[in-house]
């Protein structure tokens, strides 16, 4: 069996990155430390949230949630994913790039 990377271990290396890198990344709704589906709120200085989640075969990101909204919806989206999902860890991250920062971090078997 090939050992595997946690869940929190992943989002804990995603928000060092970001930090490291000048940007700002917070832990909006933990999951389960293990296994937890992951899902990326992203912003550009505070505006325009788009949402990303771990890709199912932990290869890649895949987009998901509203487009072109309000953060209110993009809010209560993850909020209504989490109550279906308790399990899912919500991380929100405001730098550029934000998209390749998921993918090398949080992508990877």
């Amino acid at each position: 069996m090939t050992p595997r990377l946690t869940s929190e271990f992943r989002v804990k290396a995603l928000i060092r990155r970001v930090h490291d890198a000048g940007g700002s990344a917070m832990v909006l709704a933990k999951g389960d430390a293990m296994s937890g589906a992951i899902l990326v709120v992203a912003l550009n200085r505070g505006r325009d949230p788009f949402c990303w989640e771990r890709d199912p075969s932990g290869v890649g990101l895949t987009p998901c949630g509203p487009r072109d909204s309000a953060p209110q919806d993009v809010e209560n989206y993850w909020r209504r994913r989490r109550q279906n999902d308790p399990d899912l860890w919500v991380i929100e991250l405001d730098i550029a790039s934000a998209e390749r920062f998921a993918a090398e971090t949080i992508s990877t078997n």
